[in-house]
């Protein structure tokens, strides 16, 4: 029976009223209860939540927004007792295991059975589960060793493919990184992991996992509840809780090792994980405090403050209620949840990898969410802030109008120029990077995986020619630092790093390697503690005892049922949802949604239409501040070859022009700092009308552009039209209008000027004598004759 909340923690917590907090949970949850449950059981393989009742499964599929929820979807599996349950990956068969020594397999279609009995009542069956591994479709793990078979339709029956014998004390397996560890020993320290990808079977070296004495010198055993395997980035790893030590180990698994990667503090007895968007969430359940760690950064130091899990969207009270009673109102909706669907962090919770937590107490799912504006706010270190949304998936959108926001922020407050620098390393790198990898267009990178995926265990368990100008800018980068400075701008000199891919790590969908380099996937032999492709062998299923199962949800209050568990497993090439008959239910909601998930990378389009332009609006002040800010962003994007957005270099020059800094500005068209173009070259010209030397660089970037009608256009303007048809000629320009050089002429009030023109169009242009510009200045220039001759 759960209680009520004993601290002041919990009651601000659970009622949102003005909590802090950086994860939370959002109200309505699921409700999963069905009359005459036994119990629930969670399928991380199909992303099923699974309600038993005598005879029936109800099924609700967790993939998807609650809100988008439909009904459950049931199935018959007769009457008996239920140790644990799962659907095939194809969705086409149920298998309940019923007792210690016996697995019932239902088709769905049809309604019949069939039956796998150990051989021997010495052995028991500790669990098994389905896999698309090419060699086998399920497998059983047993107390002596693991039974792999394929499944036989046509004789509805199960083919023994081969038998790995082993002493197995408990084992935790997930489906989302196909990995079975296995322990064994005195301490249940000693581990074999296995993987069943879809490239093979998968065998990692044997290891030991780290252990503290107790004060008697007694030593402790392992539980399977100590043991988390989790996905971050698209590595596997596995937490051990050492509740002696109160610290929680990380492992991580490589090609041909496993390492110990670090160890985190705890400060609870109990503890749990989850995994969101790769964010790594410790939960010290006894301190109902949740700590966020980002485990791809360099340093094993929190990004949050331990805070506790905050309720969202919980139903108000009646607006109407005095100010006076606000502190009543908050415990009336405390209680009014408590009855309802329990308390934060309650008895009943159980938590399941990656971002969903089960009250089987009160049959209800929630499903954990980041609050990445508090997260945000609650960081100070700019860079290291930009480096983590630019690493969000599940939530991209959200991210990248926070870094949009916190770059213009920082500008505006005119923080310190290396500080904007390295913000701006981060934010061009991001973006490079996800142009390299595809993610913009895809929405996902390249082990991010977890953000859409469930979880997995259950509760009680070029920018061209500009290459040479880095060191030009660099020679300039003191002068324009020593005018922001002028501004209030100060040194702060430190460097930023993003990356988004590690050597040697195994990987989630293949088994391996992320990096090709160095050590060959699979070896030779087992005795190197190399990997170990399995060979097929046909021997005698072994079996042991175990009263109860490690991932059972537990039973709603008052139903009696049965404590042991059941895990099922869904392969990535089955996103469909089981319906009726195997039908698929709400599949292309979800796959919808990951369609739309975009990276959180900000193109330099993006950079100048959300930052540098409404900046410059708003800094209606001396520009030398902002001057710099762009040259950090011309540095960032020449080192990683990025094109600039056009416009962003005509806004630099309208700022080296507002302040008469036509030297400087003469140097970064020379050296190329900014890039030349048609949109450069005219304001250059716009901009030179009161200095005649940037005119002329605007004249001399046409000219370079090879822009020839637009070069004599302007020189036909300037007056220099008999140059203008010197260089007509010599480029071959005929697309400028003949009147345009006669006005000129004639403006000039010089009538061999006007012969000349008239002269050149009738030699190089055909049929220009019949043409009524020819007449009319023939007659023009016979009238200039015959005044001068009077």
């Amino acid at each position: 029976m759960l209680g009520k909340a004993s601290s002041a923690l919990s009651t601000v917590a659970l009622s949102g009223c003005g909590a802090l907090s950086h994860a939370y949970i959002q109200h309505p949850p699921l409700k999963c209860g069905i009359p005459g449950s036994r119990g629930l059981f969670y399928d991380d393989g199909n992303k099923l939540l699974l309600s038993i009742t005598s005879d029936q499964v109800f099924a609700w599929k967790t993939a998807v927004p609650f809100a988008l929820f439909d009904a459950p979807t049931p199935d018959s599996i007769g009457e008996g007792p239920v140790l644990s349950i799962r659907y095939s990956l194809d969705a086409k068969l149920i298998g309940i295991q019923r007792s210690t020594l016996e697995i019932e397999f239902r088709n769905r279609d049809n309604g019949e059975a069939f039956f796998y009995r150990c051989k021997s009542e010495s052995e028991s069956i500790l669990g098994f589960f389905w896999t698309d591994c090419p060699s086998c479709d399920i497998i059983l793990v047993k107390s002596s060793g693991l039974d792999m078979f394929a499944y036989e339709p046509e004789l509805k029956a199960l083919r023994l493919v081969e038998s790995k014998r082993l002493n197995v004390s408990w084992y935790i397996y997930t489906h989302e990184s196909r990995l079975i560890l296995l322990a064994s020993g005195m301490q249940c320290k000693s581990f074999t992991g296995l993987q069943f990808s879809s490239g093979g079977i998968i065998r990692l070296p044997r290891f030991e996992m780290a252990m503290a004495k107790t004060e008697a010198n007694e030593k402790p055993v392992l539980a399977a509840e100590d043991i988390h395997i989790v996905t971050m980035y698209g590595r596997i790893y596995c937490l051990q809780v050492d509740g002696i030590a109160m610290l929680l180990h990380l492992y991580r698994f490589y090609r041909d090792a496993v390492v110990q990667q670090g160890s985190l503090p705890i400060y609870s007895s109990k503890i749990a994980v989850s995994v969101i968007d790769n964010v790594l969430l410790v939960h010290q359940v006894d301190a109902k405090v949740v700590i966020l760690y980002d485990i791809f950064a360099d340093s094993w130091a929190p990004i949050s403050a331990p805070l506790p899990l905050l309720l969202r969207g919980l139903p108000r009270a009646n607006g109407s209620s005095s100010r006076s009673n606000a502190k009543d109102t908050a415990h009336v909706e405390v209680n009014a949840v408590s009855d309802r669907e329990g308390i934060i962090y309650g008895d009943g919770w159980t938590f399941l990898i990656p971002d969903l937590i089960c009250d089987a107490a009160h049959g209800a799912l929630w499903r954990i969410h980041l609050d990445l504006e508090a997260i945000a706010a609650s960081n100070s270190e700019v860079p290291s802030v930009l480096e983590f949304l630019q690493r969000r998936r599940l939530e991209a959108s959200k991210a990248k109008k926070l870094c949009l926001a916190i770059t213009r922020t920082i500008i505006l407050e005119r923080k310190p120029l290396p500080l904007v620098a390295r913000a701006m390393d981060v934010l061009v790198s991001s973006y490079c990077h996800s142009i390299k990898t595809g993610s913009t267009l895809l929405g996902r990178m390249v082990g991010s995986e977890t953000t859409t995926t469930s979880g997995i265990r259950h509760v009680d368990n070029s920018r061209t020619g500009v290459d040479g100008s880095l060191t030009k800018i660099a020679r300039h980068k003191k002068f324009m630092r020593e005018s922001a400075t002028a501004s209030g701008v100060e040194e702060e000199p430190q460097q930023s790093r993003t990356q988004y891919v590690e050597n040697d790590s195994l990987d989630l969908a293949s088994g391996f390697t992320v990096n090709r380099s160095s050590i060959s996937l699979v070896s030779d032999s087992e005795e190197n503690g190399g990997s170990e492709r399995m060979k097929s062998s046909s021997g005698e299923p072994l079996e042991k005892s175990q009263s109860k199962s490690p991932y059972f949800l537990g039973a709603k209050e008052g139903t009696g049922a049965e404590t042991s568990g059941v895990e099922v497993a869904q392969t990535t090439l089955q996103t469909q949802m089981l319906g009726p008959s195997g039908n698929p239910l709400n599949s292309d909601v979800s796959e919808q949604q990951e369609s739309q998930i975009a990276s959180p990378a900000i193109s330099p389009d993006e950079m100048y239409g959300s930052v540098f332009a409404p900046v410059e609006e708003e800094m209606a002040v001396d520009p030398s501040y902002l001057v710099a800010v762009f040259v950090e962003y011309f540095r960032s994007a020449a080192l990683e070859k990025l094109k600039v957005h056009r416009n962003l270099n005509v806004l630099t020059i309208q700022l080296l022009a507002r302040s008469e800094r036509y030297a400087e500005l003469g140097l970064f068209i020379i050296n190329k700092i900014l890039e030349p173009s048609k949109e450069v070259a005219f304001q250059l010209l716009d901009s030179g009308r009161h200095n005649s030397q940037t005119r002329k660089l605007g004249l001399d970037m046409l000219r370079q552009l090879s822009l020839h009608h637009d070069y004599v256009l302007l020189l036909v303007q300037d007056g220099y039209y008999l140059e203008a048809l010197c260089y007509a000629r010599k480029h071959k320009v005929n697309t400028v209008r003949p009147s345009l050089f006669l006005e000129a002429s004639f403006a000039s009030n010089d009538s061999q000027h006007l012969a000349a023109v008239l002269r050149f169009f009738s030699d190089f242009i055909p049929d220009f004598r019949n043409s009524s510009d020819f007449n009319t200045y023939r007659r023009i220039l016979n009238e200039m004759s015959s005044s001068v001759a009077v």
